[in-house]
């Protein structure tokens, strides 16, 4: 075999152990990210047994993955059962669908709350659904709890307002808005409006989540000035996010 030959062969080994490697240390992420995902669908907390049924993974698999994401972090154990840590939802919170979005909405959402008593949030399209950035719930929480990272199928008032797909005039004198009353869930009604960024553009809805149809138009206006606080603080922070100091320990 020439040395050119051997060179070869040497270089092809090598690109094949590298490759292995690959695939081995993804099948790692892939396991660890179906634990929290499973921890998740679990309700945030669940024993080792639940978990690696809810991901298809013999029990051994489970715990060596759970006991790597421990160490990180990741999560966390509680006598025999685990749920999300600390770590993992402080890295989740640097998620930002839009420069500044969240911190625009807290107190807008708030004020639409007190003032409507229906629950608030906030929902960006992302992977063809309308997922919920943020939330304050109200007077459908025993029908739909209200959480962020919930995400709503496009057919819903936010789905609607997200993908432009709802009705012309739906929402009466405010542009934009789709006023769904019972359609989606009985005992449930909603308006949807847009919010818009610095350009103009649709980056999110903004919702609110009633009772009754009785008093949706004015949840309705309500929403929209909402909205309209959201847009003025996107404009007024610019597109600059803030840079957060390292975990602080008092």
């Amino acid at each position: 075999m020439s040395r050119y030959a051997g060179g070869e062969q040497e270089r092809a080994t090598d690109a094949g152990r590298q490759q292995r490697g690959t695939d081995r240390g993804r099948g790692v992420i892939e396991g660890a990210f179906a634990l929290l995902e499973a921890l998740r669908r679990c309700g945030g907390e669940a024993g080792l047994t639940e978990i690696a049924a809810a991901c298809a993974l013999p029990k051994g698999s489970a715990h060596r993955l759970l006991e790597q994401l421990l160490l990180v972090g990741a999560v966390e154990r509680q006598g025999s059962r685990y749920r999300v840590g600390s770590q993992l939802y402080r890295i989740g919170q640097a998620w930002e669908p839009h420069p500044g979005l969240r911190v625009a909405a807290r107190h807008p959402l708030h004020r639409l709350r007190a003032a409507t008593g229906a629950s608030a949030l906030l929902t960006v399209l992302h992977d063809g659904r309308a997922l919920t950035v943020a939330s304050v719930p109200g007077e459908v929480e025993p029908l739909v709890p209200v959480r962020n990272g919930m995400s709503f199928l496009l057919e819903t008032a936010a789905g609607q307002v997200l993908s432009a797909r709802g009705p012309a005039g739906s929402g009466g004198r405010l542009p934009g808005a789709v006023l769904e009353r019972e359609e989606v869930m009985d005992g449930v009604c909603c308006a949807a409006l847009p919010v818009r960024g610095r350009d103009d553009r649709t980056v999110a809805a903004i919702t609110v989540m009633t009772l009754s149809a009785q008093g949706l138009q004015r949840a309705a206006q309500e929403a929209a000035r909402a909205g309209a606080a959201v847009t003025a603080a996107l404009v007024r922070a610019g597109a600059s996010s803030p840079r957060l100091p390292p975990v602080l320990h008092y």
